[in-house]
């Protein structure tokens, strides 16, 4: 078994990796860039091979199709992240709309129930965190992913530091 401080200095790293990502939120955003840039990349040499060492047929098609959009995405992201940081910004506003959305039309579906004001709170308040950065998307735009990883961090940080003491006052 770890040892509890292992968990507390683990957690005291992430809190101080999520106070740097929020201090400098728009180089975190590039960084996460460049890595789920670096990551598709990957993926996309992978599946260009597991295509081109595949039997003829629908798959081997499909493999090499997916691996090279992937392959043009990943180096695309590395070449421009910039570019990369605002459609990955797109993307996660998009999510949030959506989520928002299927939460509203979920809460109406639920208005008999007790549940019903929180899901109804958790889909507006959704909803309007994507039309803030929809209406604002030039001044957020580069610097939302990196305030995401930090906020992110330090609430896991935080985690860690808890579970940490949690297993030293209840080690036997």
């Amino acid at each position: 078994m770890i040892n509890w401080k292992t968990w507390v200095g683990l957690g005291a790293l992430t809190f101080l990796f999520g106070v740097l990502a929020l201090g400098n939120a728009v180089v975190a955003s590039l960084a996460i860039t460049i890595l789920l840039g670096t990551l598709f990349a990957i993926t996309g040499a992978a599946q260009l091979w597991a295509g081109f060492s595949a039997q003829a047929g629908g798959h081997r098609i499909f493999s090499l199709l997916w691996g090279l959009i992937s392959l043009m995405i990943g180096v695309s992201f590395i070449a421009n992240p910039v570019e990369g940081t605002l459609s990955l910004t797109m993307v996660v506003m998009a999510f949030l709309m959506a989520s928002g959305v299927i939460r509203l039309v979920m809460s109406w579906q639920m208005r008999q129930t007790r549940f019903f004001w929180a899901m109804l709170l958790s889909g507006a308040v959704t909803v309007l965190l994507a039309g803030y950065i929809f209406a604002n998307f030039a001044a957020v735009s580069l610097s939302l992913l990196g305030i995401l990883l930090g906020i992110e961090l330090l609430v896991n940080g935080a985690g860690l530091v808890g579970f940490g003491l949690f297993l030293r006052s209840h080690r036997s």
